[in-house]
């Protein structure tokens, strides 16, 4: 029999505590000492002290958590794709040469603000282990990374699992004899806060500015740091369902290229796809620069500097040379401003915090205002250009983007300050590479038209924004109903419907999906026919590609006929391989056969 004992209780308002023995030798044997302010554990050789101010430790053990995306993780970490977890052990740190090393000096000690500001913000686990065979603290400590190592950087959510079955877990991997010694501290206010943000955003992956003020006042009330908000809230966005998988895969192609020492065409190729599809998903693409930021300057970058990075340091080297600023030096760094942002240059953003330093440090010595007045005029115009492209983008590829008169209005003032610098520099900016994305929807093609050729004519005084909104709008409603009727579409050939190349059946699925979508209160006349005869021609080019060109595509390897396809279809390609997808999860094929085909190898 291998009883356990456990234990709870609060420091204060807002840490718990959670302690549980696990072993042979805790039914016969005290493990604590508490008194009305502090509370000890202890086994032959460890202790660990909890007090008012914080923690203090020493013996066999350690302590571990779950990293939380976005921290500051040990590259040696971040580039091994399966580890979830930091894991700390007595008396271990690491040499010059990046190697772990103990001794016998296990002594620790860390204050709570520090255990949840270093660690996890809600829970942290700290250990201890008796019964280990060793001649001393060094080779006991040595057992533990060769018994428990591996599951305590490896195992996937260690906050959901109950503190019993991770004791008994740690337990099962250790010699016979051993007993674990386990303390969860947990940040209940974090926690509540937490739950709150998850709430919030998973209910329709945005927090809405209602939403916002009320985690704000929370946050408030609870006495969280904004840099522990910040902790939470990214790692509440990173898990959820929608987003981590993507994250993941993003993460795993940057880990491949750091390995090789270079970002290759064809991983160049998949990490643009991967942030389209973060867009188009409505994933917060700071999580993706996190990452970049933390593995893109660990890769071997090409030795030559990129020629848009060139003439930005040559500009900002004339300004700093007290050179007027032009009009077509602006327009220059805009260009550039556009090919950092398509290449995803950290680079080019650090030149710019350099840049900015130094300008500080010249006017301290004495050089004139107007040199960082220079200066935030181009930060102000950069400003400009992302608020534009971001939105810009978001009418292109997401579908639930809504439009506003001052929205447009925005982008109205943005494109005459732009083009003041430039004649037709918006639409080099925002509309050319946007038009030649192959990404593009074709109602996302359809948006950019409009809204081009619509603040063509507001400027020139033939149409109003609220006029161009509505147009955006019908546009939008459009698109919605392409969706809805697809869906409905599709659902009943599937379901109920074998030959819908039928005048008939298709006449019946017209009235059975009007009346459905009338019921439901979705339409309020009928469904625009013109609109469902499209989506029924769409339908059947996916069952015409799905068995007619798509094995045979697959077979020979053969891209040129996917591309002819693609080119000429009509569909969106988000949409075939979304339908190339299900078709190798069907048959059980390689996934490699799709990846070759779309890198065109």
């Amino acid at each position: 029999m291998s009883p356990e004992l456990r234990l709870h209780g609060k420091i204060n308002d807002a840490i718990e505590y959670f302690a549980t023995a696990s072993g042979c030798r805790s039914a016969h044997q005290h493990f604590f000492e508490l008194t009305d302010t502090s509370l000890r554990l202890f086994a032959p050789g460890s202790e660990l002290f909890l007090s008012p101010q914080g923690i203090r430790q020493k013996g066999v053990g350690g302590n571990f958590c779950e990293y939380m995306f976005g921290v500051d993780q040990p590259l040696s970490d971040l580039i091994k794709k399966a580890v979830h977890n930091r894991l700390i052990l007595l008396g271990a740190s690491y040499n010059d040469a990046g190697r772990l090393q103990l001794t016998s000096n296990t002594r620790f000690q860390q204050s709570y603000d520090d255990i949840f500001r270093l660690g996890h913000a809600t829970d942290n686990f700290f250990f201890f282990i008796e019964g280990l065979k060793g001649s001393g603290l060094i080779e006991r400590q040595q057992l533990i990374i060769q018994y428990l190592g591996k599951f305590l950087k490896y195992q996937a959510a260690l906050n959901q699992l109950e503190d019993s079955l991770l004791a008994e877990k740690l337990k099962q991997l250790l010699p016979q004899g051993c007993a674990v010694f386990l303390i969860r501290l947990t940040h209940t206010k974090a926690r509540h806060f937490q739950k709150e943000y998850q709430k919030a955003y998973y209910s329709n992956k945005q927090i809405s500015s209602t939403k916002q003020a009320m985690l704000d006042e929370l946050a408030e009330n609870l006495n969280l740091s904004q840099y522990q908000q910040e902790r939470i809230s990214i790692d509440a966005m990173y898990h959820h369902r929608e987003n981590y998988r993507l994250i993941d895969e993003y993460k795993n192609v940057l880990i491949d290229c750091y390995k090789q020492g270079e970002i290759d065409r064809q991983n160049y190729a998949r990490l643009t796809r991967l942030k389209t599809l973060a867009l188009r998903d409505e994933i917060p693409l700071d999580l993706l620069v996190t990452l970049d930021t933390r593995l893109h300057p660990q890769i071997d970058q090409i030795n030559r500097e990129p020629e848009y990075t060139a003439i930005t340091r040559d500009i900002l080297q004339d300004l700093q040379q007290q050179k007027e600023l032009q009009k077509k030096d602006m327009a220059q760094l805009l260009y550039a401003k556009q090919k950092a942002r398509r290449h995803h240059d950290i680079a080019f953003e650090q030149l710019l915090l350099e840049t900015g330093k130094l300008f500080d440090e010249c006017i301290r010595d004495g050089a004139p205002l107007s040199l960082l007045e220079e200066f935030s005029r181009i930060i102000t115009f950069f400003d400009r250009y992302d608020y534009t492209s971001t939105n810009i983008s978001r009418l292109a590829f997401m579908e639930h983007f809504q439009s506003s008169t001052e929205w447009l209005e925005n982008l109205l003032q943005n494109r005459a300050e732009f083009n003041k610098l430039e004649k037709g520099l918006f639409h080099q900016l925002f509309f050319v590479p946007l038009l030649d994305s192959p990404f593009l929807t074709r109602y996302g093609r359809q948006k950019l038209h409009r809204l081009q050729k619509g603040l063509e004519e507001i400027a020139a005084g033939v149409l109003t924004t609220q006029h161009l909104n509505a147009e955006i709008k019908v546009i939008e409603h459009h698109e919605e109903m392409q969706k809805l009727l697809y869906t409905g579409i599709r659902d009943r050939i599937r379901n109920r419907y074998f030959r819908f190349d039928s005048k008939e059946e298709i006449h019946l699925i017209y009235q059975d999906l009007n009346q459905e979508l009338q019921q439901r209160g979705l339409v309020k006349s009928s469904i625009d026919m013109a609109l469902f005869q499209e989506v029924i021609y769409d339908i059947k080019k996916e069952v015409f590609y799905l068995r007619n060109l798509l094995p045979e595509i697959i077979g020979n390897n053969d891209h040129v006929l996917r591309n002819d396809f693609i080119t000429n279809s009509g569909l969106d390609i988000f949409h075939i391989e979304e339908l190339e997808n299900e078709y190798i999860t069907q048959n059980g094929l390689d996934q490699k056969c799709l990846q070759q085909l779309r890198s065109g190898q």
